[in-house]
């Protein structure tokens, strides 16, 4: 695993956080006066072997994304690694692409032919991403990130996961009603290049298109895919309570 790519996921229209969301993507929302995006790019410009990252927008936000990396760009100077914004010409939640679809857009248009590590946009965590990368090394496979919310009534909004005593994934459904472990999906993901066509198959299989998890469900099921429970904070924003209480965490430095 000495090459690899980043690609991020920013094509969502988060409804759920307007009016922040109204004109602006949610991975360019500022946590701590920082945008959420540029934490995770900092925090991957950290693991080696990364060559390039790629950033996926829908077509209503690319703007706003170029106008954030032509800022970044200039802040830094020179960027430890190269990135590249992707549109994938959507206008709306009825016409978007779904995460997966998004996935499968850039690593055709990229034509991708490496590992690659996948984050979602809203992702903040405070865990290094060598340690997972690491991890998904020593089992020469496809892995997901997890954490452990420690209580069955927290985790009925996610993807809940089972692991063995390998760390084996082998159970893994999206938003049970009575879910049979504590542990979930955080969005961040390896595949490895030997899965990537996976990914087109799954679609070609007319699949859900929409939230990664779907892709984790049927995947798991294909190969040995498996599950790194982190040790750290992490914070999915998802709603404006959320935002705010990560943006004042942030901010205060706890």
């Amino acid at each position: 695993m000495c090459r690899m790519k980043c690609l991020l996921l920013g094509a969502g229209y988060a409804t759920r956080l307007y009016p922040l969301t109204k004109d602006r993507p949610k991975p360019l929302l500022p946590i701590g006066g920082i945008p959420m995006l540029q934490r995770i790019i900092e925090q991957v410009n950290e693991v080696p072997g990364i060559d390039r990252i790629y950033v996926v927008t829908n077509h209503r936000f690319a703007g706003a994304y170029y106008n954030w990396l032509r800022d970044y760009t200039l802040q830094k100077q020179s960027l430890p690694v190269p990135i590249e914004i992707f549109d994938d010409l959507t206008n709306s939640n009825d016409d978007r692409l779904g995460a997966i679809g998004d996935m499968n857009f850039v690593v055709e248009n990229a034509k991708i032919d490496d590992d690659l590590l996948v984050i979602s946009g809203d992702n903040l965590f405070d865990f290094p991403l060598t340690e997972f990368i690491g991890f998904a090394k020593e089992q020469v496979s496809s892995a997901a990130c997890l954490h452990d919310l420690g209580s069955p009534d927290l985790v009925s909004l996610y993807g809940v996961v089972e692991i063995d005593g390998e760390k084996k994934i082998i159970d893994f459904e999206e938003k049970p009603a009575k879910p049979r472990s504590t542990l979930i999906s955080m969005g961040v993901y390896i595949f490895m290049r030997e899965h990537m066509p996976l990914l087109k198959r799954y679609l070609d299989e007319g699949r859900n298109k929409d939230r990664p998890g779907n892709y984790l469900q049927w995947l798991y099921r294909q190969v040995d895919l498996y599950g790194y429970v982190i040790s750290g904070k992490w914070f999915d924003i998802g709603d404006i309570d959320s935002y705010n209480q990560a943006n004042e965490l942030f901010l205060t430095g706890e």
